[in-house]
C-alpha cells in the first residue's frame, strides 16, 4: 500500500474524523505535507469532508493552535496584540519535552506528571507525538477564571511560560536522580549525542541539558500536532495514552491501523479551576526569580535605612504578621523582602519569621523558611516585595486592609517613605 493511500484510508475512518473535529473546535488548524511544509494559514476543520479535501491535496499531518479563538479565520500575520487578545477565548498548557532518547523522554514525562499531581492537578493528558517524544496537556478549563482580576485568557503567553519554567525548576533534582539511576553521566550524554561539557553545571549533570523543555511552545499562534493525527515523517499516530501505559509503550503501538480511538487528549472532563494552585505558585516563582527589579516610587536620594520600627509598617504587613491560614508561602516572600528593605538584619528577620510562623493556623516547616532565607541572602540585588496591586499576595489573602496613607502607592515600601516625610523621623531612621 502506498503512503498516500495509507494516509487517505486512515483519515477516512469515522472515529478518527470525529476526534479530530472535536479537538479542532475554536482552534486555528494547519495541514503539514510529507516534506514538512505547511499548508495555508489560518484554516479550520468543521466537517469530515474538510479533512478529506486536505488529504487529497497531500496533507499528512494536522496541527492545531495552543490558543483557542472565537473566530480563527480572522487571524492574520502581523496582527496587533490587542486584536489577537480580543479573539483569544482560552489556551491550553502544552509541555513538550524534547529528547532523542525514548527512555529519557519517558522518565521526563513521568516526572513532570508527578510534579503536576504534587500541585493537586490530575486533569492532565499525555500523547505520543508520533516522533521522538511526548506531549503533556493541561486544558484551559483547569485554570481559574481570573488571577489578580485579570482574565486568564489574557495572561497568555506569560502565564504558560511561567508554569513551564517553574515546573522545570521543580522537577530538576528528581529528574537528575532518575537519570543517574538509569546510566552514568558519560553514557547519558552519549544517549543524546552531546559532550559532557555541554551537560554539566555546578551541581553536576544537568538533566535539562539532556532533555529540553522549551517554554517557547507557549508563544503566539504556536501549533502542536493534534491527537490521532499522523506524523508527517514517520506516519505513526500521535497517540494519547495514560500514565500507567507509558512505561510499556513502544513506537510500534502507534502504527496507524493498530491504534483504537479510546483515550483522549485535552478532551476529558476536567475539574474546574483544579490548576489554581499550580498557576499561583508559578507566577509567584516567576516574580521572585525575575531578573527585573521594579523601581521604588520614592524619588529622594538613595540612602540606607536604619532598622525601621513596626509602627511605620503599612496595614498589609501588620495583618500578615498576625498569622495566616492561607497564602503562607507567599507571605514569606513578602515579609523577607519588606523587612530587608526596612533595614532589618538577617538575624532579626529570621527571628521575626519564627515568631510569625507560630501564629499561622498551620505553621510552615522550618526547612522551608530556612531555604527561603538562604536564597534571599545569596541574591546580589535588593528585591522589593510584590506591588500593592498583586491581589494574590494581599487582597485575596487579607481582604481590604488599606488606610488613608495607602492611597496611590505602588509598593508597601513606599508607605514607609510617605510616613517618614517628617524630617525628624528621617533624621532618626536614615544613614547619610
Amino acid at each position: 500500500m502506498s503512503n498516500s493511500l495509507k494516509v487517505w484510508k486512515y483519515y477516512s475512518q469515522k472515529s478518527v474524523q470525529n476526534v479530530l473535529l472535536e479537538i479542532a473546535k475554536n482552534r486555528e488548524i494547519v495541514g503539514v505535507y510529507d516534506n514538512g511544509n505547511f499548508d495555508k494559514r489560518p484554516n479550520v476543520l468543521n466537517y469530515p469532508n474538510d479533512i478529506i479535501e486536505m488529504v487529497k491535496k497531500g496533507v499528512v499531518s494536522f496541527h492545531g493552535s495552543v490558543e483557542r479563538w472565537s473566530s480563527p479565520m480572522r487571524l492574520e500575520s502581523g496582527m496587533p496584540i490587542k486584536e489577537m487578545s480580543d479573539l483569544r477565548i482560552g489556551w491550553d498548557l502544552i509541555l513538550d519535552p524534547d529528547c532523542p532518547d525514548f527512555e529519557l523522554s519517558k522518565i521526563t514525562v513521568k516526572t513532570i506528571c508527578e510534579g503536576l499531581e504534587d500541585h493537586g492537578l490530575k486533569s492532565y493528558s499525555i500523547k505520543y507525538t508520533g516522533g521522538k517524544g511526548f506531549h503533556i496537556g493541561v486544558p484551559f478549563e483547569s485554570f481559574p477564571g481570573k488571577i489578580d482580576d485579570k482574565k486568564i485568557e489574557n495572561l497568555y503567553p506569560e502565564a504558560a511560560k511561567a508554569i513551564i519554567e517553574y515546573l522545570k525548576s521543580y522537577i530538576k533534582k528528581t529528574l537528575r536522580e532518575r537519570f543517574l539511576e538509569l546510566d552514568n553521566p558519560l553514557k547519558l550524554v552519549e544517549r543524546v549525542d552531546k559532550t559532557i561539557q555541554e551537560c554539566i553545571d555546578e551541581e553536576g549533570i544537568n538533566p535539562l541539558k539532556l532533555v529540553e523543555v522549551d517554554s517557547m511552545v507557549a508563544s503566539s499562534r504556536h501549533m502542536f500536532r493534534l491527537p490521532y493525527s499522523l506524523h508527517e515523517k514517520s506516519l505513526l499516530v500521535s497517540f494519547p495514552l495514560s500514565l500507567k501505559e507509558l512505561d510499556g509503550f513502544q513506537k510500534k503501538d502507534a502504527e496507524p491501523f493498530r491504534v483504537k480511538v479510546e483515550n483522549n487528549f485535552l478532551l476529558e472532563e476536567p475539574v474546574l479551576a483544579e490548576a489554581t494552585g499550580l498557576i499561583t505558585e508559578a507566577l509567584d516563582w516567576s516574580e521572585k526569580y525575575s531578573t527585573q527589579q521594579e523601581k521604588v516610587e520614592y524619588k529622594g536620594p538613595r540612602r540606607k535605612l536604619k532598622r525601621v520600627p513596626k509602627k511605620y509598617f503599612p496595614p498589609c504587613i501588620h495583618q500578615l504578621l498576625q498569622g495566616l491560614s492561607d497564602g503562607r508561602k507567599r507571605a514569606v516572600f513578602v515579609l523577607i523582602t519588606f523587612l530587608k528593605n526596612m533595614g532589618w538584619s538577617w538575624e532579626e528577620i529570621e527571628k521575626e519569621l519564627e515568631q510569625w510562623n507560630q501564629k499561622n493556623k498551620r505553621p510552615l516547616s522550618k526547612r522551608y523558611i530556612g531555604t527561603q532565607l538562604r536564597w534571599h541572602k545569596r541574591q546580589p540585588r535588593n528585591l522589593l516585595p510584590p506591588n500593592c496591586d498583586r491581589d494574590n499576595y494581599y487582597k485575596s489573602v487579607l481582604g481590604n486592609v488599606k488606610d488613608d496613607c495607602c492611597e496611590g502607592l505602588k509598593n508597601p515600601v513606599n508607605y514607609v517613605f510617605r510616613k517618614l516625610k517628617n524630617k525628624q523621623n528621617k533624621k532618626n531612621l536614615v544613614d547619610n
